[in-house]
């Protein structure tokens, strides 16, 4: 049940009140457990969650197996909340009233510390899979809460970390007032006495964060943005054939979307069929008739260094920038590539696992950042693509004391009209306020539109239907600072939060060990 509710607090279903439950319930679970039974049910519960909000990995139109790539990953995710359970259990402080299968502290104060210490010990875990085998911090718990602003102002100091903590903090002590209640001769006070420290510590960063968004902007100069969503079906992005159609689409809803000035055109990731001299003298040409500046997504296909032969290539998923003057200007290579999506780990040595995946080559990883200066505009834009924007650490990365603005081009196309564009935006809400600046999204058939940088999304593109799949345009009135604040606490510092969270789980679980193991 808990990793069911779990799933029902994401984008999807968007009851983000579940998320201050779910973590109490896995406890709740193990309490009474044996060690190995508390790593099961723990499990359980992440394998839950991640198969019901991951169900769309089902849509790929792949002819592969994309089953067991959505049961492989699953089942991998589920280990963190696994761990979890387990290591709460083993840090359970034990007394001569209580046993620590039981998951119930003696005391108030043991209590209210051990809270505390599974807050810590879900961030730590965060941590991790945000960084293990090349890192995957999709819904991280505190994007449950994307549609709170107040209460993610705290991610410009611990990043999106902060609002995990303190809502796995809220939890833990939710069940650790559930199992007092169930004490003879307890009273209804338990119930406050035991929430009280993480309720306040809540109150008191919404508050903060309300008086943050009330607080009257600075002067800010509007920029024109462009988004033209073509909403084409990912069969048709790997059909060759059907090229000519897929570009002729795009350039007359292009044409429909300029009829009036704007600063800034977007195209979403692979939006472009191939960039070779006759799609880049249309592009070219477009940019220079309507006098805009043009990003768009185009593979860009390079000579192998030390290749012998012309058909000894290499492909870069690739951001291009098309000057007003119809000139290229710059390029970006996407640095983190999607496993099975853009390459296939092991292929060499594995063979069988290209079944997994519909993609019959493999993209290289781009080696550094970077930012695209719009110099008539008096600006600098950080472009991402894919889920490059749902790494707190990587968007971090790209950000330096000139960029105005972070641009994401994606294609969640392959997911079909489903949770993953909606999922997808969520996660990257929190890039704008860790960094201290505005996201426009160009999306393929999802969720295009912009977020200010206190995590407000501002405006959506919407389809004729009223829904965000489907092909349309939208020009956004983005609101830039005249004189740009200081950056964030955590754009300057990066996760100091969530690094002290790893530090302060390891000494705790290497404390709880080391007695254990003398007694043995």
């Amino acid at each position: 049940m808990a990793g069911l509710l779990l799933a029902l607090a994401f984008p999807g279903f968007e009851l983000a009140g579940l998320a201050w439950l779910a973590p109490g319930l896995m406890l709740a679970a193990a309490a009474g457990a044996t060690r190995g039974d508390a790593f099961r049910l723990g499990y359980l519960a992440g394998l839950v969650f991640w198969l019901a909000s991951l169900y769309w990995l089902l849509l790929i139109p792949a002819t592969g197996f994309p089953i067991l790539g959505w049961l492989a990953l699953a089942a991998y995710l589920a280990l963190f909340q696994g761990v979890w359970v387990w290591l709460c259990w083993w840090c359970a402080p034990a007394g001569p009233e209580v046993s620590a299968a039981n998951l119930l502290p003696p005391t108030r104060l043991a209590r209210l510390r051990w809270a505390f210490l599974c807050a810590v010990l879900w961030v730590a875990l965060e941590m991790l899979r945000a960084r293990l085998l090349s890192g995957f911090p999709w819904s991280l718990l505190g994007v449950s809460q994307f549609q709170l602003p107040p209460l993610l102002q705290i991610s410009a100091v611990t990043g999106v970390y902060g609002v995990s903590f303190l809502v796995a903090w809220t939890s833990a002590g939710w069940f650790c007032a559930a199992r007092q209640l169930l004490q003879p001769g307890a009273t209804r006070g338990v119930l406050a006495a035991e929430t009280a420290l993480p309720l306040l510590t809540v109150a008191l960063v919404f508050a903060s964060g309300y008086f943050t968004l009330t607080r009257p902007p600075g002067e800010t100069r509007p920029l024109r943005v462009t988004v033209v969503q073509p909403s084409i079906p990912q069969t048709m992005i790997w059909d060759h054939s059907a090229n000519d159609e897929r570009f002729a689409r795009l350039l007359e809803l292009t044409e429909r979307a300029l009829t009036n000035h704007t600063d800034l055109l977007l195209w979403p990731e692979a939006a472009l069929p191939e960039l070779n001299d006759a799609s880049h003298a249309a592009i070219t040409n477009l940019a220079a008739r309507h006098a805009v500046w043009f990003l768009f997504g185009a593979d860009d296909v390079q000579l192998r260094p030390g290749a012998v032969s012309e058909t000894d290539v290499i492909y870069f998923n690739a951001a291009w920038l098309v000057g007003p003057r119809g000139h290229l200007a710059d390029v970006y290579h996407k640095q983190r590539l999607v496993i099975f999506g853009e390459y296939v780990p092991l292929a060499g040595w594995l063979p069988f696992l290209k079944w997994l995946t519909p993609i019959t080559g493999a993209f290289t990883p781009g080696r550094t950042p970077a930012q695209f200066p719009l110099r008539d505009l008096g600006l600098h834009a950080a472009p991402l693509i894919c889920f490059e924007d749902v790494f707190p650490h990587g968007v971090r990365a790209h950000v330096t004391n000139e960029t105005d603005l972070l641009v994401n081009l994606t294609n969640d196309g392959w997911f079909g009209e489903s949770a993953a564009q909606r999922q997808h935006a969520a996660n990257a809400i929190f890039r704008a306020i860790e960094n201290g600046a505005p996201l426009v999204r160009a999306c393929n058939n999802g969720l295009s539109g912009w977020v200010d940088e206190r995590g407000r999304l501002r405006e959506i593109l919407r389809d004729e239907r009223g829904g965000i799949h489907g092909p349309g345009f939208a020009t956004f009135t983005v609101e830039l600072p005249v004189t740009p604040a200081p950056r964030p606490f955590y754009q300057r510092h990066g996760d100091v939060f969530g690094w002290a969270c790893v530090a302060l789980g390891a000494l705790a679980v290497a404390r709880r060990a080391i007695p254990r193991k003398s007694q043995a």
